[in-house]
């Protein structure tokens, strides 16, 4: 689809108002920085903050993707707690699902749902329960490319997928020309970075391309990068990292860390490309179906979506917990924790940081859940 020079002007200042929105400087588990929101939001903490029995150090390790939110909330959960330390250690999805079930942690956060295997796994530490998935952070997934000159890059899924997978090798190709008639595009390599550690990122973004462009997309998803070629770069920070130092480069990462790039808008079909923001993530969530059986909230995401203002790769990082058999010494420390980045207040956090709410009906059911929590 080409666009007329009236819709990039107006992607453009799309673009300025997304970029103008960042509020927080991306931070992974390597990473330093302000993780702390406004001040309106601190006192709103304060009064939504519910301690209760929660004492001591709670350990927990996960997904890298939401480690800036949960350093927010952590900053004001321990502020008003006094007495309680937090460490989540943001190792990715895969270390956090394989220290759950190994009983090292009192929560893990995972970008993608328990797979049966894992369920089966956490019956181990879960004494008369099972590990299940409260999704609690939405992220749009954005593409972040260094290309001189170019500041309003347009791709669909089949042109993505012949980046990732290595058929199309510089930024003046024809099929990258097409969608971007305007763009004075270089003939400079494509230096395409994907995770080198397990990513609940990587799965989310293979999903969108298994979905969206079977044909062009051969590979198997999963947490771990299974195309062929490519470079790669451990954790959200350090494929952000990349593409910053790399002329040519491209690579998916959530917005959070997509600070001080260009993103990628998304032709999808709709009558506007769309860039990466909360409000189109939060839009696709809540064309999501909830798929997990009893308390487990495991959702299914429609990537295909052709609705105004979705923006489709996005995803949702799940808090894993046992349902049942939570650790008496931790069980206090886990529910309170969770209540609070549940609440309204917790999930108002989320916006201000470059994450995604979740959508009102599925986060009321959330909270029944953590509050039913054992």
């Amino acid at each position: 689809m080409k666009l007329q020079r009236k819709n990039r002007r107006a992607l453009a200042l799309g673009a300025i108002a997304v970029s103008g929105a960042l509020a927080l400087t991306a931070c992974g588990s390597d990473d330093t920085g302000d993780t702390g929101s406004g001040d309106s939001s601190a006192t709103a903490a304060a009064g939504s903050i519910k301690c209760d029995d929660a004492k001591g150090q709670l350990l927990a390790d996960g997904s890298s993707a939401q480690k800036n939110a949960i350093d927010a909330w952590v900053k004001q959960f321990t502020a008003q707690c006094t007495g309680v330390q937090i460490n989540y250690k943001g190792g990715g999805s895969g270390a956090g699902v394989t220290a759950f079930t190994q009983g090292t942690v009192g929560f893990a956060g995972s970008d993608s749902a328990l797979k049966p295997e894992e369920i089966t796994a956490s019956k181990e530490v879960c004494s008369g329960g099972q590990g299940i998935d409260l999704p609690m952070v939405g992220g749009p997934i954005a593409l972040a490319y260094n290309v001189d000159g170019v500041d309003n890059l347009v791709l669909d899924a089949p042109t993505i997928a012949k980046i990732f997978s290595g058929k199309i090798k510089t930024w003046n190709d024809a099929a990258i020309a097409k969608l971007n008639p305007d763009a004075k595009l270089p003939s400079t390599k494509i230096q395409a970075f994907h995770r080198s550690d397990e990513s609940g990122t990587t799965d989310n973004f293979t999903k969108y391309l298994l979905a969206t462009t079977p044909d062009d997309w051969k590979y198997e998803g999963g947490k771990a990068w299974t195309a062929p070629g490519g470079q790669a770069a451990s954790g959200s920070s350090g494929v952000a990292q990349s593409v910053k130092q790399t002329s040519g480069a491209i690579s998916y990462m959530e917005l959070s860390y997509a600070k001080d790039v260009s993103t990628v808008a998304i032709d999808t079909g709709a009558a506007e490309p769309v860039k990466a923001s909360t409000d189109g993530a939060t839009a696709a969530i809540a064309d999501a179906k909830v798929v997990g059986t009893g308390k487990d909230l495991a959702l299914e995401i429609n990537y295909a979506t052709k609705a105004d203002g979705a923006y489709p790769i996005t995803l949702v990082t799940y808090e894993i917990v046992c349902d049942k058999g939570n650790k008496a010494e931790t069980l206090p420390t886990v529910k309170a924790f969770l209540n609070y980045i549940a609440s309204e207040d917790g999930q108002k956090v989320l916006a201000e940081n470059d994450y995604a709410p979740i959508p009102d009906d599925i986060i009321a059911k959330v909270r029944t859940t953590i509050a039913g929590l054992s």
